[in-house]
């Protein structure tokens, strides 16, 4: 990365200097390096000198003068065209100047700038990959819903995030698992089933009522009509018990295959749909157990078996693993699939997206990755916060018992799956969110991401136009072009190259505060930089030498290549035309 390189080659100074004995040979902290908050102070700055001051005065006891410092550091680093620039990285900066009391700002070579537009078209897809997870297997557990019924909208907001933060991991270097927990064992399972069982009968006009607490929503109707359609009426011939058996199968793989398609519909897919049934099936459960009891972790009380979360830090009391009447817990289920993740699956590291409401079950996942002898901190537990939705000034409301549902694929089917993943980025996970279904349709630039896929539009239309306007085929590099980007020297253009030159931070940003909303607010300023760009800096005016129309059509490829590199990485397409 850019930063990277700019914080080895000021610590190399650091380094330099107390070689040279312009600095004392203490320990010195580790080289900071920041964006400044005002683009005229440059690229980079660093405040290590008065870091350094500080650490002068606490190892010798004199007052270290920050300036003295900053100047003995900046006197080492290598800038382009000097004769301390002596490898390819140096040409990257340009000046450094002191700032205030000891600030180093940093600005880059504008011909390493220039340089960088052709770098970019050829990296392609892969612009804006970092390396910082070093091929490490990571694993994205999201939406993992119960397997009763369509997806609630607000389950999109977990389906986008998860998505998202995979991507982006992979963009990082990981190896990423997306995963899908169905939750096929328990009592609302259950009571689904039971629900199905008794709509399936009133196909056949059989006079049943609904369970109590049963599912009533309309589409149960829909399911029971695909289950009749499977089956016929063979179910109506057998004892119940056995009946809701055999629909048990088959309502999971009617509920799980609209789930699919609904996620389908927003552009979310799996690499594994794991059932939590298969962790009774195959005895992972009950092998846990007793191996957390044989190990003082779970202990009998009261009729019932408990987990000790209350000697762990953060639990104020004990869980419990299997109730009095002798049926497990989704706790119980919890423990077994977090030990297959970790223990036999080997994730180095696991990260389960979860709604605010799951809040407070953080403290006994951290006390069971304690108990199974794990580092707690492989377990990330990221909570998101509710979705309001909004048309026409109104919150839209829906009850799922009632079956007054809103599901996802209504949402998208309405406003589009880009609309609906870019909205869901647009906040901070732990922030509430709400979703202008009126404004998400309107082709406008209040619509932020209508601005955003306008803007690669716009672009792919600039290409297209060249195409017609006599030049060589305009998407492909000629090969004089190292020497056409040199004529890049107005400050929109180089400010968009500036602009196209973050993306590895952004991802880095998303990936260290797994939280992607700082990519939607990305792609507008990268939006905004190519707007700019165009209105200050005629491409295909008869008055711009063709070089330099060449030079900036280069550019605006860059850009393209930019633009949909994000989209990508938010999961949503890079339209040519709209």
């Amino acid at each position: 990365m850019i930063r990277d390189q700019i914080q080895q080659t000021v610590a190399n100074a650091v380094a330099a200097a107390q070689a040279s004995g312009m600095l004392p040979a203490i320990d010195i902290p580790p080289v900071e390096i920041q964006r400044p908050n005002q683009p005229e102070h440059g690229d980079y700055s660093s405040n290590i000198a008065l870091l350094a001051a500080s650490a002068v005065k606490k190892t010798t006891g004199q007052k270290g003068n920050p300036r003295q410092i900053a100047q003995s550091i900046v006197d080492q680093i290598p800038t382009a065209g000097t004769q301390a620039s002596r490898l390819p990285s140096d040409d990257l900066i340009g000046s450094v100047e002191l700032a205030g009391p000891g600030f180093i700002n940093i600005r880059l070579n504008a011909r390493w700038l220039q340089s960088q537009v052709l770098t970019i078209i050829a990296e392609g897809e892969r612009f804006g990959t970092i390396e910082k997870g070093e091929g490490r297997p990571w694993q994205v557990e999201y939406v993992s819903a119960n397997p009763t019924g369509p997806l609630h909208y607000g389950g999109g907001r977990n389906a986008v995030l998860g998505d998202t933060l995979a991507n982006l991991l992979e963009a990082a270097g990981y190896e990423v698992q997306r995963e899908f927990y169905v939750n096929d064992s328990g009592t609302q399972f259950q009571l689904f089933i039971e629900s199905l069982y008794v709509f399936y009968l009133q196909i056949f006009e059989r006079d049943v009522e609904l369970p109590q607490e049963g599912y009533q929503g309309a589409y149960l109707r829909d399911y029971a009509q695909l289950a009749r359609e499977r089956e016929g009426d063979r179910l109506l011939h057998m004892e119940p018990s056995a009946a809701k058996a055999a629909l048990k199968e088959i309502g999971r793989e009617i509920v799980l295959q609209d789930i699919k398609d609904e996620l389908a519909g927003l552009g979310v897919t799996f690499d594994l749909w794991f059932s939590e049934q298969s962790l009774y099936d195959e005895g992972l459960v009950d092998q846990l157990l007793m191996k957390l009891t044989h190990e003082g972790e779970v202990i009998e009380r009261d009729g019932a078996r408990w987990f000790l979360a209350s000697k762990y830090p953060g639990n104020e009391k004990d869980e419990v693993v299997v109730r009095s009447n002798g049926s497990p817990t989704y706790f119980a289920s919890d423990i077994a699939y977090h030990y297959d993740k970790f223990v036999r699956r080997g994730f180095d590291r696991v990260i389960n997206v979860w709604s605010v409401d799951h809040q407070g079950h953080i403290p006994r996942m951290g006390a069971v990755m304690r108990a199974l002898d794990l580092e707690p901190e492989r377990l990330v537990i990221l909570l998101y916060n509710l979705v309001k939705l909004i048309r026409d000034g109104q919150e839209v409301k829906m009850s799922k018992r009632s079956g007054d549902l809103l599901t996802v694929r209504e949402v998208v089917e309405e406003v589009g799956p880009d609309a609906v993943r870019f909205m869901l980025l647009t906040t901070s996970p732990e922030r509430s969110i709400e979703f202008d279904l009126s404004l998400a349709v309107q082709r406008k630039n209040e619509n932020r991401v209508f601005y955003v896929q306008y803007g690669h539009a716009r672009i792919c239309s600039l290409i297209q136009k060249a195409a017609k306007s006599g030049f060589d085929d305009p998407e492909v590099v000629p090969d004089d072009a190292a020497h056409s980007v040199t004529l890049l020297t107005h400050p929109a253009e180089l400010t968009l190259i500036r602009r196209m030159l973050e993306m590895e931070e952004q991802v880095e940003l998303a990936v260290e505060r797994l939280s992607p909303h700082n990519l939607t607010y990305y792609a507008e300023d990268l939006t905004k930089a190519f707007s700019a760009f165009y209105e200050n800096c005629q491409v295909l005016h008869s008055d711009v030498p063709p070089e330099l129309a060449r030079a900036r059509l280069l550019l605006s490829l860059a850009a393209r290549t930019a633009l949909s590199r994000v989209l990508q990485l938010m999961g949503m397409t890079a339209p040519k035309a709209m």
